[in-house]
């Protein structure tokens, strides 16, 4: 057999191509970031996302030492900015602030949409955020059962506002109206950009209610500005202790309906970048000022590993699929 010389010398090439090619990957990731990192918002700014994302970049730019860039890419109720990061380049640049409504209620209602509830890496989760209803403090339903009662005698009568058919803002007051035994229009959905709008549509009396995250409402109602009538957390609220429980309501129906925000990336998104936030969300954790950010905007903090992460996504993915059927939302 005759020794082509071309041949062998290609192979070399490649050999080395390969091994530059390991040797700077490896690099790279461990002078991860050597460059401002941006977590994209799904969502308009002011809102529950934007508000957990600026709350994160303050403790990610400490311990990482590079700026971290918050850009908010809204629309198609968190479609658009999802998979803008689905499409980015997986590596560790460009990342996500993951919502309930954009990463499991939209995948279990749209068969259709251009990516999966599991198209992401999963990075950790941040917080928890308890669905509070509320009205204009003068408004004439002062409590819950007084608004299900004007809801239940006046069909079609009251609207509510939203962020659009079948995000969480428009799933608790369905669940409302169904548990009631009520059809779907009983009370009208208003659909609003956001949830920062949603409430400032209460504000400005342009609905008569609105069910959203309390992240967005909070600092209205502590302030007087809003009246909040029902609070979805089994347990009540440290910051609004006298606002009673779903299920002291009598609709412990509505402890299923909660927002939450974490942390993705594209899909094959790098171990050593997952590892290097894991450390970061280690230390938000236990940092004083990451937990006083939670608690000015309504947020119970709830850090999880990414195995776990995927896990709570997982159940909530499989919680709101249900849901949607049930209420005939799609």
């Amino acid at each position: 057999m005759r020794f082509n010389k071309n041949i062998a010398f290609s192979s070399a090439l490649k050999i080395i191509a390969s091994s530059i090619i390991g040797v700077s990957s490896s690099l790279s990731a461990q002078t991860y970031p050597n460059k401002p990192i941006t977590i994209v918002v799904p969502f308009n700014p002011g809102g529950d996302a934007d508000q957990s994302a600026r709350n994160l970049a303050i403790v990610a730019q400490n311990v990482l030492k590079q700026s971290i860039i918050i850009s908010n890419k809204g629309g198609a109720s968190g479609a658009i900015g999802s998979q803008f990061v689905k499409d980015a380049a997986p590596d560790g640049y460009t990342l996500l602030m993951a919502r309930v409504g954009s990463q499991v209620v939209l995948p279990a209602m749209k068969s259709d949409l251009s990516y999966k509830w599991n198209d992401f890496t999963f990075i950790g989760l941040l917080e928890l955020n308890p669905v509070v209803c509320v009205v204009h403090p003068d408004s004439p339903y002062k409590t819950f059962d007084d608004l299900t009662k004007a809801i239940s005698s006046q069909p079609g009568k009251l609207n509510y506002s939203s962020s659009g058919p079948g995000t969480i803002l428009n799933f608790g007051p369905q669940l409302i109206l169904q548990t009631l035994k009520l059809k779907p229009e009983a009370a009208i959905n208003v659909s609003y950009k956001g949830g920062s709008e949603a409430v400032v549509a209460v504000l400005a009396k342009e609905v008569d209610f609105s069910c959203g995250n309390l992240t967005s409402a909070l600092t209205q109602i502590s302030s007087g500005k809003l009246r909040a009538l029902v609070v979805t957390t089994p347990e009540r609220v440290k910051e609004i202790p006298t606002v009673p429980t779903a299920k002291e309501v009598g609709m412990p129906q509505l402890e299923a309906i909660v927002g939450w925000s974490a942390l993705y990336g594209p899909p094959k998104l790098s171990p050593e970048v997952v590892n290097k936030w894991i450390e970061v969300l280690a230390i938000a954790d236990k940092d004083a000022n990451w937990q006083a950010g939670n608690v000015r905007y309504g947020g119970i903090p709830r850090i999880l590993s990414p195995i776990d992460t995927e896990k709570f996504a997982a159940s909530q993915y499989v919680s709101y699929s249900k849901l949607s059927t049930q209420l005939g939302i799609k």
